[in-house]
Parts: C-alpha cells; structure tokens; sequence
C-alpha cells in the first residue's frame, strides 16, 4: 500500500476572524490571544469582523472569505440560561459554520465557547496557551497549510 503524507505549507498569508461582542468581557480575552497566535505563527494580515452574537458568526465567516481569508476562526461564548435558547444558537451556530466551511473548501475553525456557566467560560478564555481563542487559530491555520500544501 503506498501512503502519501502531506507536508503543511507556509501559513496562509490572509486570516479572518469573527468575534461575537455578546458576552464581550469573554470573548475579548478570545481575541487578544487568537491574535497574538496569529502573529507568532507567522500570519502576514488578519481581517477583524464584530458581529452581534454566535448566530451571525457563520455569515460573518462567509463574509471573510469573499474578501480573501484563506482561514478563518469564529469566536463566541455561549453560557446556558434557563430556557432552550442555548441549545439552538450553539448547535445552530456550530452547523452555520460547518456549512460555510465545507461550502467553501476554506477552514472555518469554531472558537465558540458553550458554557454552562460563566465561571467555565472565563477558564476557557484565560491568557495562554489552553485559552480556546488560540486553540481554534492553531486549528484554522494548520489546515490552511495542509490545503495549500505541495501536491494538493
């Protein structure tokens, strides 16, 4: 059997991101450290976009690879109240961007946090290398590579 491994290109030059301002004192944190990962490996632009809540992050997503992004990361916390509500804008959230990744052929990586509540949502926003804004770059960006690698 003969088995080819791709080997990951450069990063890709243009990477979007898709920030939710609601719950904002969160995904702000999701922000600085998406970005600072972006630089540390090596990304040349990154295109910012704010949009309302998780709901609208897959149109914003799309939104960002018409405009180039070769990557993007969608970040969002989502923390479980008392009614249903929370069930449909993760999985609905989630579902829009799978839709838009798979529509696209671009990686779409989902930072949205979904938390029961907001004590789990600050853990996985804190700075460092466990914080789910980095996490999601880190994801976004190796499948770029794999995409644009040598022989693809």
């Amino acid at each position: 059997m003969k088995v080819d491994r791709l080997e990951p290109g450069p990063p890709p030059p243009k990477v979007g991101v898709a920030v939710s301002v609601f719950n904002q004192a969160v995904t702000e944190l999701l922000l600085t450290e998406a970005l600072d990962e972006l630089e540390e490996l090596g990304v040349e632009e990154v295109v910012v976009v704010e949009v309302a809540g998780a709901l609208e992050l897959p149109v914003a997503a799309l939104g960002l690879i018409r405009r180039g992004c070769r990557a993007v990361v969608a970040l969002g916390a989502v923390i479980r109240g008392e009614t249903d509500h929370y069930e449909i804008v993760t999985r609905e959230s989630a579902r829009g961007l799978m839709d838009v990744a798979l529509g696209s052929g671009v990686p779409v990586a989902n930072g949205v946090l979904a938390c029961h509540d907001y004590g789990q949502a600050v853990e996985r926003s804190r700075p460092g290398p466990a914080n789910r804004g980095r996490e999601a770059v880190r994801a976004a960006v190796e499948a770029a590579r794999l995409l644009q690698a040598p022989g693809r």
